[in-house]
């Protein structure tokens, strides 16, 4: 992981060198994790925990916890790279800033999928048959335009007509993929505006897009909960000469409140817009959506 290079050509015997050129990984360090109070060797070396690596990116990472040395992992490979890197390794999206004890269990369902889709590609190259492919397309997306399951922001945090931070901006974002997460998923562009023209992320005004994706984090998991972090996953793209935040929200097992101040609201797409459900239709939607 991490590498461009195959374990494969890494292990290759016909290579000597006085260390090995892969080592095993804890994802979460043991020294941070020790931190953390938990020392166990039970808790810590669960395979859910390890990754192979090259020696020197081990050795470099040392203590330090994974939101502190990922973004400069990940900023060796292009979206495409990565994501891909996020499949094939079971990564949840945002593992990152989860819990140890969620990014363990969300990892070991994203292992058995790996495993299981391992095993039907055998069965398929016995067979002859072909695995459907689902491929991204953000122009393709943002000409077909808003729908149930896709809308555009121009901004996040910022107001266009004050050039300033507006918490209405950030509310208005969240709204949305609380009601993607409660229905059937979707996908939030933001740096497009309404009419599907493109704006770019610039008025946002942060230094970098990790930190545009950070904040995004603590926002959600501040407001939405960790149910939700675990739900979404965030890129950047190209869209006519300017830089988007693609945000891809699956559907989510169980029910996803937004809080806005004092109170907790609740969401749903209907058509291309979000709408609130009171009290009552909140129970009834939840009875039905997440029954089971």
């Amino acid at each position: 992981m991490f590498s461009k290079i195959k374990v494969s050509d890494l292990l290759d015997p016909a290579i000597h060198a006085n260390r090995t050129a892969v080592e095993r990984h804890h994802l979460f360090p043991k020294a941070f994790l020790s931190k953390q109070g938990i020392t166990a060797i039970r808790d810590t070396n669960q395979i859910a925990n390890y990754a192979l690596i090259e020696w020197g990116d081990n050795a470099g990472i040392s203590d330090q916890s994974p939101a502190v040395y990922l973004p400069e992992m990940k900023a060796r490979f292009s979206q495409p790279e990565l994501d891909r890197m996020y499949r094939l390794h079971a990564l949840p999206p945002n593992w990152e800033h989860l819990t140890y004890q969620d990014f363990l269990e969300k990892r070991r369902e994203l292992i058995a999928q790996v495993i299981a889709e391992g095993y039907a590609t055998l069965v398929i190259e016995k067979t002859g048959e072909e695995l459907p492919t689902t491929l991204f397309a953000l122009a393709q997306i943002v000409a077909n335009g808003e729908s149930e399951a896709v809308e555009f922001k121009s901004t996040l945090r910022t107001n266009l007509h004050t050039n300033s931070k507006d918490p209405r901006m950030e509310l208005a974002a969240l709204k949305t993929l609380a009601g993607f997460l409660n229905t059937n998923g979707g996908t939030l562009v933001i740096g497009v505006a309404d009419d599907g023209s493109s704006l770019g992320i610039q008025a946002d005004g942060f230094d970098n897009e990790d930190k545009m994706n950070l904040h995004l984090v603590n926002i959600v998991k501040s407001r939405m909960g960790i149910v939700a972090i675990t739900n979404l996953h965030v890129h950047f793209d190209d869209h006519d000469d300017y830089r988007v935040m693609v945000v891809r929200c699956h559907k989510a097992d169980t029910p996803v409140f937004l809080k806005d101040g004092d109170m907790e609201r609740f969401y749903i797409r209907t058509g291309p817009s979000t709408t609130e459900l009171s009290a009552s239709q909140t129970q009834e939607y939840i009875k039905q959506r997440f029954k089971g």
